[in-house]
């Protein structure tokens, strides 16, 4: 068994979550789960974020998406692949 996920990491938060948004949505086909963390909530909420994504599909287009989300001011994506 075999899976890939990514895991994403957001700074800046309330100033880049649109476009972070906005790509997930547009690539959204092959985005199994989506898990978002960010620490505090109400009056405390944090300006960063972690999210990690179970990802189906082929190796290139998980590729693509990373690209895109890294193209974004603190936005760091990173694929990992993971096997038993």
């Amino acid at each position: 068994m075999k899976k890939t996920v990514m895991l994403i990491l957001v700074g800046k938060r309330r100033e880049s979550i649109l476009s972070v948004q906005n790509i997930l949505t547009e690539e959204g086909c092959f985005i199994k789960t989506r898990l978002g963390i960010h620490d505090g909530v109400l009056e405390g909420c944090a300006d960063t974020g972690f999210i990690i994504l179970d990802l189906v599909n082929d190796m290139q287009e998980h590729r693509k998406l990373a690209e895109k989300l890294n193209t974004i001011e603190a936005v760091k994506a990173k694929l990992v692949e993971i096997e038993i």
